[in-house]
């Protein structure tokens, strides 16, 4: 390939491994979810409303940086296999809040062990350089 067109390799695309890792780690997560009836997704969305119990839509998509039309239909599964309900904010019938019902709280005790696992899975990562990746990597979401 010329000089010219050098910006198209794919070696020199830093979304490239961006995004097999990111395949790569999702994939990881199934021999443990699967099991349970959840996707990655669906688990991150549930992390979320153990530590927070409550959130609207938006606030949730803020966090795990996912649009209203990927949250709604996740949602809705999640609603249907009763771990999460949604309803109207009272205060503003526009807003939908998302709570955690006491169903989806007992899947924090079969998950509690999933960060553990998937830590020890053979990374090649040192603890510092996770650490350093991890600050790395929300520096560029945040950008």
């Amino acid at each position: 390939m010329s000089q010219e067109y050098e910006q198209l390799k794919l070696e020199n695309q830093l979304c490239f491994p961006m995004y097999a890792c990111s395949r790569k780690i999702v994939g990881s997560y199934t021999p443990y979810l699967g099991p349970l009836g959840l996707t990655y997704t669906q688990y991150i969305v549930l992390m979320v409303l153990w530590e927070k119990e409550s959130v609207n839509v938006g606030q949730l998509g803020s966090i795990l940086h996912l649009d209203a039309g990927t949250l709604t239909p996740l949602l809705k599964r999640l609603e249907k296999s009763g771990y999460v309900t949604r309803e109207r904010s009272k205060e503003d019938e526009r807003v939908t809040v998302i709570k955690i019902t006491p169903e989806g709280n007992e899947l924090k005790e079969k998950c509690k062990d999933i960060p553990l696992k998937m830590a020890s899975n053979g990374s090649a990562l040192t603890q510092k350089d996770a650490k350093e990746l991890y600050r790395l990597l929300y520096l560029f979401l945040e950008g």
